[in-house]
């Protein structure tokens, strides 16, 4: 299942996400970023092809022995970095592995001068619910990634973005990240990419 997810899924979902993170990048300013929780650093590499003017780096709580970019290890609660270091900070499917999305959140905006790009899920219904925890299970189980399966609804997010202060800019909901037809069962208002400026 793992092989048939990786040609079905992955492939298509990191160049479609880094589509969409790019188009929330200036084309010529130069930038710094940092990936958090960037895994193997796939989707970074595929950023800074379209936006060879974005240097980035990443930070992981399990560093992978091979990785597309350098990352650093960091503890999943406060990131090794003065504030302010960083243009932009991304960070993709990472906030519903964590228990304090908020805390994590608070760090992403420390660092960043000028935005915070995230991708993640609403789940707005116990459905939701379902479709998500199996994503999650298929795409992670066998990276030891932790699965708390801890889904914001859509009035969650918007409450931490205002306790933090920094708030959506751009929000697109219709990511198109799988092929028919599993686009009508995985896709549809389960997933988001903003961009978040103070």
């Amino acid at each position: 299942m793992q092989t048939l997810h990786h040609s079905l899924v992955m492939n298509r979902r990191v160049r479609v996400l880094a589509n969409h993170l790019a188009t929330l990048l200036p084309k010529n300013q130069p930038l710094t970023g940092l990936d958090v929780g960037c895994g193997s650093g796939e989707i970074a590499v595929a950023v800074n092809a379209l936006r060879p003017n974005a240097k980035l780096e990443g930070v992981d709580v399990l560093v992978r022995p091979k990785t597309a970019i350098p990352v650093r290890q960091f503890d999943g609660k406060t990131l090794p970095y003065p504030d302010n270091s960083f243009d932009f900070v991304m960070v993709v499917d990472v906030l519903h592995h964590t228990h304090d999305p908020k805390a994590v959140l608070a760090e992403c905006t420390r660092v960043a001068k000028q935005a915070v790009l995230i991708k993640d899920h609403c789940c707005n219904s116990w459905f939701d619910e379902i479709r998500l925890r199996f994503m999650d299970w298929v795409g992670n189980r066998s990276y030891g990634v932790a699965l708390p399966y801890h889904y914001l609804s859509s009035r969650g997010w918007n409450a931490i973005f205002g306790e933090i202060g920094w708030f959506p800019k751009v929000m697109q909901r219709r990511l198109n990240l799988y092929p028919v037809p599993f686009r009508y069962l995985f896709d549809r208002n389960l997933h988001f990419v903003a961009k978040l400026t103070n």
